[in-house]
């Protein structure tokens, strides 16, 4: 297992270090056209959500908070698939030989899924408690 690790650590820093930076010289170098519409305009729909959320709660603090919690919720969903299937296999296939493995795969398994859960309820209960105090 511990050369596994090594021989993917030694591949992360060699394509790390592969990287090059690229500068452009002269305004010949820079790239004409539809490049970056895409960019720019997923860019300004952020931020137009992010000022929705701020007027919608009333206050930056409370609407930075309420989209970062809509992004955790937006992106736990596809994280818990991959833990719980990296579990499963820890459980299922390689705890067939190896019991600490199973018990491993089935611990890592039932923390990953009350992390989505709590992923999933969490803007949900912010958003309760935060309409509910600003009624008061």
């Amino acid at each position: 297992m511990k050369k596994i690790t090594q021989v993917v650590l030694i591949l992360f820093f060699i394509l790390i270090c592969s990287f090059t930076t690229v500068y452009a010289d002269s305004e010949e170098d820079v790239i004409q056209g539809e490049g970056a519409g895409p960019v720019y305009e997923l860019k300004k729909h952020e931020e137009a959500t992010l000022e929705g959320y701020k007027e919608k709660y009333g206050s930056d603090t409370y609407g930075v908070t309420a989209y970062i919690l809509d992004k955790i919720r937006i992106y736990s969903i596809p994280l818990v698939f991959i833990g719980v299937a990296f579990s499963a296999v820890y459980q299922y296939v390689i705890g067939l030989k190896k019991l600490d493995v199973r018990d491993k795969g089935f611990s890592s398994m039932i923390a990953i899924i009350t992390i989505g859960i709590i992923c999933q309820i969490l803007p949900l209960v912010f958003a309760i408690v935060v309409t509910n105090t600003g009624n008061q």
